[in-house]
């Protein structure tokens, strides 16, 4: 206590002879604001970004300082036009100085306080001031100043919900890392549901409702690519007792559950859109030549498994662990883009607390509840060895299991490949497969019961990419691609409105144009919608991200109703059926 005393009375000496020096009216820290918007809606919200620049050789405390006594640097502001949601202070240096035996934590040159405004409610339409007040301590080496406070007023525009609004010092706020708050609809919002069970609920309680949730993954259709490929790893890579099999799917699982725990976590603080990672074309790429790779070894080209040494050391054969494991760590990559209303819930849950460990543990017991299926699936699939009379027609079975890997591929490769080849190769590739196996692979063609499965198999392949092949009408809404202009013409004259915004990538999205929106019932009750399509498959392009951040898009699917009073009434994540989804459209007033 006596060294603070010390210390404090040290510093209000220095500061009384510093300021005789420097005189009360020097400014030590200039600041100028910046906004993302050049207007803004009552209610709304709007980012800014003060910008500090303090004197040259001089320093000012953080918003922290490491002891009590020293005057930290804080953001005020004093109005009614606006109130203040949150607040993010740079992050500060630690310096020591003539005067501290320990360090300071201290801001210095350039920084920048980021903030969220919520516009008041009852704000008039045109131009509003808001004052912005910096308070701080600025000192050098050897002195400190009295506490002052820099001062700047935000001007902007208030506007009604028709004028359009536009980003603008995109190339400061991407510097600066806070998030507007998430959206609120006038309908059951499953977010806060999700976000008060896991508040209220301890640790080991939060785990094992997120566990449950990662099940129920399982019946949403964007997973179901996972089943043929588990099938075709699994019943080609293990052989002997079941323990070894239960082990190298407990490594699929992990690896699966390590990659889906990443990337949520990374899209979940960053706010970027869950699932987004598979529109970059390297990702892809990476994807498909793991499938390629994978189905190579169906053909006997090689045997994945672990390094010699590596086994040795472990002390017995492993075949197929690190293959296993390195296995599911792309299948958490393909796993990524199924959302819902839970997994969103999640993501907005673990972006407010901000713990990464908390984020970390969240989503990997998530993983671990989508994954535990596959475990037993992976069992099942790799004691198909163990059948009677194991032999030649099993590697006939590899071969199918092969040309399914190279079908995935093939899929996931398709987004960034032009529309015309694209649309063709994975129907050739399919009568290909087809024709292959039926006349050139002979292997096991003496075993009666693996040639009539066979033949099957072939046939349908090659009436599927018939299918795919034939053009088919099909009625839908009638969609127009999303423009801001179009979106407040359509707010102007109070029209109704649906936005369908979807990916390549993501099969949710092509179930709800193939079942739902082909529907006649649902193609009637959308007559009198203004239907737009917004294309979010290159979900990191900028264009893509200013539409993200105005209507905060977590993933896809995302489907928003919004009512003749331009107020969004429902917002839809992952696929419903026709019959539900006509009900909530007509619920729309």
């Amino acid at each position: 206590m006596k060294k603070y005393f010390n210390i404090l009375v040290a510093l209000l000496l220095l500061a009384a002879s510093t300021n005789a020096q420097f005189g009360f009216d020097t400014e030590f820290v200039q600041i100028k604001t910046f906004s993302s918007f050049d207007k803004v809606q009552p209610n709304g919200e709007i980012k800014i970004a003060i910008e500090l620049d303090i004197l040259e050789h001089f320093h000012i405390n953080a918003n922290k300082p490491h002891d009590d006594f020293l005057i930290p640097t804080e953001l005020i502001i004093k109005t009614n036009n606006a109130d203040i949601v949150s607040i993010l202070y740079p992050e500060p240096k630690d310096v020591t100085f003539s005067f501290s035996d320990d360090p300071v934590s201290v801001y210095d040159g350039i920084e920048f306080i980021g903030a969220i405004l919520k516009i008041s409610e009852s704000a008039k339409i045109g131009m509003i001031e808001i004052p912005i007040e910096i308070s701080y301590q600025a000192c050098n080496d050897e002195s400190c100043m009295a506490p002052s406070t820099a001062f700047d007023t935000l001007r902007i525009e208030v506007v009604d919900n028709l004028t359009p609004i536009n980003e603008v010092n995109q190339e400061i706020f991407s510097k600066l890392d806070i998030s507007y708050t998430p959206i609120e609809t006038t309908v059951e919002n499953d977010d806060d549901g999700i976000a008060s069970t896991l508040e209220s609920s301890g640790l080991i309680l939060s785990l094992l409702f997120v566990f449950l949730g990662g099940l129920a993954l399982n019946l949403t259709p964007c997973v179901y690519p996972l089943i043929p490929i588990t099938i075709g790893y699994f019943g080609g890579q293990s052989e002997g007792k079941t323990s070894k099999l239960f082990v190298l799917g407990v490594l699929y699982v992990l690896g699966m559950a390590l990659t889906y725990s990443i990337v949520g976590v990374v899209t979940a603080l960053s706010g970027a859109i869950f699932g987004a990672l598979l529109q970059n074309p390297f990702v892809i790429v990476g994807i498909a030549a793991v499938f390629v790779i994978l189905a190579l070894s169906m053909f006997g080209l090689y045997e994945i498994k672990a390094p010699d040494a590596l086994v040795a050391k472990a002390g017995g054969a492993r075949s197929g662990v690190f293959g296993a494991f390195f296995m599911g760590l792309t299948m958490g990559v393909v796993a990524a883009p199924c959302i819902g209303p839970f997994v969103i819930g999640l993501v907005t849950y673990v972006a407010a607390k901000g713990d990464v460990f908390y984020g970390f543990i969240m989503f990997f017991f998530l993983a671990i509840g989508l994954g535990t299926p596959y475990l037993f699936l992976a069992i099942f699939s790799g004691r198909i060895k163990s059948l009677p009379r194991a032999g030649f027609w099993m590697d006939g079975v590899k071969h199918i299991f092969g040309f399914i890997l190279f079908g995935m591929a093939i899929y996931f490769i398709n987004p960034i490949l032009p529309k015309v080849v694209a649309y063709y190769l994975l129907p050739i590739f399919l009568i290909g497969a087809g024709i292959y196996l039926l006349f050139i692979d002979k292997l096991a063609n003496d075993v009666k019961g693996y040639r009539i499965f066979k033949s099957l198999f072939s046939v349908l392949m090659i009436a599927a990419a018939a299918w795919m092949l034939v053009p088919i009408e099909k009625s839908s809404p009638n969609w127009e691609k999303y423009s801001i202009e179009k979106y407040e013409t359509a707010l102007q004259n109070n029209n109704k409105i649906i936005i369908d915004f979807y990916a390549d990538w993501c099969i949710p999205c092509k179930e709800l144009d193939a079942l739902t929106f082909s529907d006649k019932k649902v193609i009637d009750a959308l007559s009198n919608f203004k239907a737009l399509k917004v294309d979010m498959t290159k979900s990191m392009s900028e264009q893509t991200e200013i539409i993200r951040e105005k209507f905060k898009i977590i993933g896809m699917p995302t489907v928003l109703l919004i009512d003749s009073n331009g107020n969004e009434v429902k917002r839809i994540t992952g696929f419903v059926n026709a019959e539900d989804f006509e009900i909530l459209v007509n619920n729309v007033k």
